[in-house]
């Protein structure tokens, strides 16, 4: 029959949770800009000043999610509380949300950045629009 594995319980260290490190240092703020990029593979959130400077961002790999879940509206409602705990943490309260991107999870992520009890002024969609874009080249004469 072959051997038999024995799986040993206990201890902190085979767990599988995966926890959000929040920065201990760092500057603190009112207000920011948060930047939602969904793609068809991946949901990317980035925490920004007022300025533009990126102070924290996440994706759905770096929450714990691999392959095909990291398109999913659950890992993206989850890379969102991730970064929504970070925020709080730096003491954001007003948010500018910037949207960008057709995928699964652009939706949920809103959703539950909403759901956290932060102040959203404003929300943007700048989803890069085709417009049949440079003229053709001539046809080749032989």
């Amino acid at each position: 029959m072959g051997k038999k594995r024995v799986i040993k319980k206990g201890g902190s260290s085979g767990s599988n949770a995966t926890a959000v490190r929040i920065p201990a240092k760092g500057r603190t703020f009112l207000e920011g800009r948060i930047n939602i990029f969904s793609s068809y593979n991946n949901t990317i959130i980035a925490l920004a000043d007022t300025q533009g400077n990126v102070v924290y961002s996440t994706s759905a790999g770096t929450v714990g999610f691999k392959g095909t879940k990291k398109s999913t509206p659950f890992a993206a409602s989850k890379v969102a509380e991730s970064l929504a705990d970070v925020a709080k943490a730096r003491g954001v309260e007003k948010v500018t949300i910037t949207l960008r991107g057709i995928g699964p999870g652009r939706e949920s992520a809103l959703r539950s950045l909403g759901a956290r009890g932060f102040e959203i002024q404003t929300i943007l969609d700048l989803t890069p629009i085709p417009h049949n874009g440079p003229r053709k080249k001539k046809v080749r004469r032989v």
